[in-house]
């Protein structure tokens, strides 16, 4: 798989931006959902926490692109 993304042009740098965005990501649906009236503290937690697990992927798939890309 990473090898074929490779071949189709996506860069690591790519990845490691996708895990950096989708920290901010974590924050910014946090807050927003703690500022919406009805919302209680536990949605606005897991809105967070699930967006906040996309960026270890992103990060792993950015490090493999970089072994990739050094063959």
């Amino acid at each position: 798989m990473i090898e074929k993304l490779n071949e189709l042009g996506f860069k690591s740098e790519w990845a490691y931006a996708g895990g950096f965005s989708s920290i901010l990501l974590s924050f910014i649906t946090y807050f927003i959902s703690r500022a919406r009236k009805g919302d209680d503290k536990a949605q606005s937690d897991r809105w967070g926490i699930f967006i906040g697990h996309w960026a270890p992927t992103f990060f792993a798939l950015g490090i493999a692109l970089k072994l990739e890309e050094k063959k």
